[in-house]
């Protein structure tokens, strides 16, 4: 046994990975993650490998299945980095507050749309659990909506956790699950979504985590205006992440779309209402950033027209947590 597989076996036993993530069928699949999807999709077990790891606030309980020994390994590693030098902030933590503030923000419109069935609608959704772990959704039909690939494997992993005798009490808390095989950079997504069962005039949330800055401008663009256009017919609620230009420019092969100001483009666009909200926030904290010398707090200080940091040059790399709405006859201001 060579050394780097020594210590794979040491960082496994301290993952405490579940036995079913080592069976022929989930390994198997996963090998076809590793091997034949592009960084896009595969950043979709990295988000699960996430929230598998930030467990003890997010509870998922596929997570880990969902995510695959290797990017569990690298994320794990990362993290152990983090608390052995005593970093400010700790690897996947933005995630960890991304991912609640969705939640919260997801429970929120829903208690808002009052009595009757609403919809949920993840876009670009990869191997997010919500359907799974959220009580809220109860009422909800959700409508996934990503590569035919990525769902076909997620469904396949889902299949293997819900046919194991450790697993067999994880079931859906959605009212309804639909996948739907779409990419949202073509025009007919929102036509397959439609045939798939989705109802226009239904009170609506469209949920995009983690996407909209892997898209080119215009896709993005169209994709936005696209819900928008739902405002002129029912309640519509928008949930997003959006980078700004430096985080965006961490790495322009991978991330095409920015916007430095979300709460002044989607007002253009037909919502009357924008929340704007970033990492460290009073509603996007969480407890998981104790530390005051943490990035966060200090992006926070700076006016958000401030593209450099005055005390050590560094770029001000944001990530904006933006809610938006809209309803029929709506006055926007």
């Amino acid at each position: 046994m060579s050394m780097d597989e020594g210590k794979r076996m040491e960082d496994d036993l301290e993952l405490k990975l579940p036995e079913l993530l080592m069976s022929d069928a989930v390994q198997s699949l996963h090998a076809i993650v590793d091997h034949e999807w592009c960084s896009l999709q595969r950043s979709a077990c990295q988000t699960a490998a996430g929230r598998a790891l930030w467990n003890h606030v997010i509870h998922d309980p596929v997570a880990e299945i969902l995510a695959g020994k290797s990017f569990l390994r690298s994320l794990y590693e990362k993290m152990k980095t983090d608390k052995l030098n005593n970093a400010h902030e700790v690897s996947g933590v933005i995630l960890a507050v991304r991912t609640l503030w969705f939640d919260s923000k997801l429970e929120a419109a829903i208690d808002s749309f009052g009595d009757g069935e609403s919809q949920v609608v993840l876009l670009g959704a990869g191997m997010d659990a919500r359907a799974y772990r959220l009580s809220c959704l109860k009422e909800s039909s959700v409508y996934e909506v990503d590569f035919a690939e990525v769902l076909q494997i997620k469904a396949a992993l889902l299949h293997e956790v819900t046919q194991s005798p450790k697993h067999r009490h994880i079931e859906i808390k959605a009212k309804a699950l639909v996948r739907v095989p779409a990419d949202i950079s073509d025009g007919d997504w929102v036509e397959k979504l439609k045939r798939s069962g989705f109802v226009p005039e239904r009170k609506t949330i469209w949920v995009l985590e983690g996407i909209l800055y892997y898209l080119h401008h215009l896709h993005a663009m169209q994709v936005l205006q696209s819900i928008a256009a739902n405002c002129s017919v029912t309640q519509t609620v928008l949930l997003a992440d959006f980078m700004n230009k430096s985080s965006a420019a961490l790495s322009t092969s991978t991330f095409h779309f920015y916007n430095d100001w979300p709460d002044h483009l989607l007002p253009t666009l037909g919502f009357s209402s924008v929340k704007l909200s970033q990492i460290g926030d009073p509603d996007a904290r969480f407890g998981l950033l104790p530390d005051p010398q943490n990035l966060f707090d200090k992006l926070r200080s700076l006016p958000r027209s401030v593209q450099t940091n005055p005390e050590d040059g560094t770029p001000c790399r944001r990530l904006y947590l933006v809610q938006a709405s809209g309803f029929p006859n709506q006055t926007i201001s």
